[in-house]
């Protein structure tokens, strides 16, 4: 039996093949700990030191400004409670978007928890944030300001230089989550201004289980756990040498592909969205029509559900949203934050294709979502 046609790339990626071969000689032979003093200790130092330094150039830092974690996950609960650790009590205010993935989101709600102000900015129908809304919305105690590169779910593109610039300017700390840009779009640290930006590896061909913080020279940041000194101190533990040298090798690979990987990806997502509304009238595209990532496509089809729809064409694997809490039954948040109603959000699905996608894989896929619709659709 065939395997699912996967469009499902902003869930993960699988493992690409040039990074499992530089991951195995630390998997099988290389098994030394970076902070012994010693021949094995000192080769996986160097293979953490050239990681970091590929993970750097991926993004316009130097490499003394990489943290290495554990997962986005960590590095955005490192980003804003570190963060929180080292403002003084007179800036206790915090800005986050209405469309953050959970791990921004639930960190700012602790803050909230613990006496800080948090300001939940709303964004328009495309799923972008206004800037006059920020503008409105800083205070002379705003310490922190986060906002996605990119959402997860329908793939908007945030205008983040223009952020960082008002935020900066009234003096508060930037922070992004990019981790469903890297690799997909190119990066770069100085033209955004942020002073923290977050990435995850599973979403361009690397392991999971390693993601990584970018940290500003001189940001104010204190660890949230507590060791010894790896990662400058703000990620105390043995490095995982394996899923760092992989994370590296997949930044090398997503520099040398940039610029041809996004056009590639961005083809196919056209291709498939080009079938779909050609056979499905009524079918509407969530999130922005060209401010977004080149492999999403979120559309919403009509007098159906979307958990549904996917589960009649079994010859695809997709979601209706966050591979974080797809399962649940209520309406995605960022669909609500956008304002759709009910019946739209219903008949949502997320289509997202990687690099490994193929022409006639959109084909089957467009097919398949087809002839699913039109069934139900009766």
């Amino acid at each position: 039996m065939n395997s699912p046609i996967y469009l499902d790339y902003n869930a993960t990626t699988p493992i690409a093949p040039e990074v499992a071969a530089a991951m195995r000689p630390w998997i099988e032979e290389q098994f030394g700990n970076p902070s012994s003093s010693h021949d094995y200790g000192q080769r996986a130092r160097k293979a953490v030191a050239d990681a970091r330094a590929a993970v750097a150039t991926l993004v316009g830092a130097t490499a003394d400004e990489m943290v290495f974690t554990g997962s986005a996950t960590e590095a955005n609960n490192l980003a804003l409670l570190g963060l929180a650790r080292a403002m003084p009590p007179s800036r206790r205010h915090l800005i986050v978007s209405a469309i953050e993935h959970p791990a921004v989101m639930q960190p700012a709600l602790h803050l909230r928890d613990e006496g800080w102000d948090l300001t939940v900015l709303p964004v328009d129908e495309f799923g972008r944030i206004a800037t006059d809304d920020l503008r409105a919305a800083l205070r002379p105690d705003t310490a922190l300001v986060s906002v996605m590169h990119a959402n997860n779910e329908v793939g908007t593109i945030q205008s983040v230089a223009a952020i960082a610039a008002l935020a900066r300017a009234n003096g508060s700390i930037v922070h992004a989550d990019a981790a469903q840009s890297t690799g997909k779009v190119p990066l770069d640290v100085g033209e955004l201004g942020v002073d923290l930006m977050t990435l995850a590896g599973h979403k361009f061909y690397a392991p999971k289980g390693i993601g990584a913080l970018y940290v500003r020279r001189n940001t104010p940041i204190k660890p949230i756990l507590f060791g010894a000194d790896q990662e400058r101190g703000l990620r105390p533990g043995t490095e995982n040498v394996a899923q760092i040298v992989g994370f590296g090798e997949a930044t090398r690979l997503a520099r040398a592909r940039l610029p041809h990987a996004t056009r590639h990806l961005a083809a196919l997502r056209d291709d498939l969205h080009r079938h779909l509304a050609a056979a499905v009238p009524g079918l509407v595209l969530n999130g922005h029509p060209a401010q977004r990532l080149p492999n999403t496509l979120h559309v919403s089809f009509p007098g159906v559900a979307g958990r549904d729809l996917l589960a009649a064409a079994g010859e695809v694997a997709a979601s209706v949203g966050s591979a974080c809490h797809s399962d649940a039954d209520a309406v995605s948040g960022v669909l609500a934050a956008m304002g759709c109603n009910s019946a739209r959000a219903r008949g949502a699905v997320r289509l997202s294709v990687g690099l490994p996608t193929s022409a006639r894989e959109i084909e089957r896929a467009a097919a398949a979502l087809i002839a699913a619709w039109r069934q139900m659709a009766r």
